[in-house]
């Protein structure tokens, strides 16, 4: 596991350095038209590390980076504060969690019983983000859960191999690159579990657009935001998404979709219920 992290950590950097833009950092453009990228040596001086070191840091050798260096390197990147904080935990320097994490597959009942008590669609989702529970008003939302094998439960693998939830997304690109960037940013050094490596391979096997938007190394945090859903039934459902992470189980969290006000989510929501208990 601490081999794979630095094979990520090398291979995060040489995509970060890649994708700099030139003239942002006053140089000049390589050869008549690179104008993106830096070479390895630019990236030492400005980090203030010998070349050799840092190239060995790409190569995902078994150095030791300290704190301030891969800050430093952080810096000279510019990476964002997420970037920062994965970069930080690939080379070490976060809470290592154990190599393998007992599958979750339901959630625990008093955390069962908190979904069940709400009225607009919530669940529950495990590290390799499983889903581990879900309330009535989720089920409403999305009629397939239910009945999907505990195999193919998982949030990431239904966004990208379920037909009839992508075309319930009108912004499935944009939801999607969230997703996957959050993933990356949540995972952090368990990206060389079994479990984890297992469900990126089925992934990547699965779908060439999982494939592409992985291999771009997006990293971000978790941020609330509105959903837009197209029900085959009711039509158009608006949610702010919020997340929530019980302090009794922290290897959960939870997702709840709530009906943005203004909007007649929450009206069509109970009609569809009130038609499916006729």
């Amino acid at each position: 596991m601490i081999e794979e992290r630095r094979r990520e950590l090398g291979q995060f950097l040489r995509d970060r350095r890649a994708n700099l833009v030139r003239a942002e950092l006053g140089l000049p453009p390589i050869g008549r038209s690179r104008t993106l990228g830096l070479r390895r040596e630019e990236i030492a001086a400005f980090a203030a590390v010998s070349v050799t070191w840092y190239t060995w840091l790409e190569q995902g050798r078994d150095i030791n980076a300290s704190r301030q260096v891969l800050e430093s390197v952080a810096r000279v990147l510019r990476l964002t504060s997420a970037e920062q904080q994965y970069l930080l935990a690939m080379g070490g320097y976060a809470a290592i969690p154990s190599e393998e994490v007992a599958a979750i597959e339901a959630a625990p009942p008093h955390l069962q019983a908190l979904l069940d008590a709400l009225d607009f669609p919530a669940f529950a989702v495990a590290p390799d983000w499983g889903i581990a529970g879900w309330n009535a008003a989720y089920a409403l939302l999305y009629s397939r859960i239910a009945g999907v094998g505990a195999a193919e439960r998982n949030l990431l693998w239904l966004i990208f191999t379920d037909p009839q939830l992508r075309r319930m997304l009108p912004d499935w690109e944009e939801t999607s690159r969230h997703f996957v960037a959050e993933f990356r940013a949540e995972a952090g050094p368990r990206l060389g579990s079994t479990a984890h490596a297992s469900l990126v391979a089925r992934l990547q096997a699965a779908s060439p657009e999982f494939a592409r938007i992985w291999a771009d190394r997006g990293v971000e945090r978790f941020s609330s935001r509105q959903r837009v859903f197209l029900h085959p039934a009711v039509g158009e459902l608006v949610f702010d998404q919020h997340r929530l992470v019980p302090s009794d189980a922290p290897e959960l969290h939870f997702v709840l979709y709530v009906p943005t006000p203004g909007t007649p989510t929450r009206q069509r929501l109970a009609g569809l219920s009130r038609t499916q208990t006729r």
